[in-house]
């Protein structure tokens, strides 16, 4: 028979789960790399971005701003 084919030690079987967890763990970083999630965003800082971007006025900006606080208020968040 092959010497591949033989009875794996103990140490062979650590050293073949720990390659599979290396080869998995790497494929999972990779994929996670190539398509990262979006993070999700309050609301306040997507007024702040489209402000910034300038789809917004300083008018509008403020009106939205106040809105969001009295929202917050109502429901009791700092």
């Amino acid at each position: 028979m092959a010497p591949w084919c033989t009875t794996l030690s103990g140490w062979s079987w650590v050293a073949m789960v720990t390659g599979w967890v290396l080869v998995v763990g790497l494929a999972v970083w990779a994929v996670c790399r190539l398509f990262p999630g979006q993070a999700r965003l309050d609301a306040r800082t997507v007024l702040e971005q489209r402000l910034a971007a300038g789809e917004l006025d300083a008018e509008q900006y403020r009106e939205l701003r106040d809105t969001l606080d009295d929202r917050s208020a109502a429901k009791g968040t700092p």
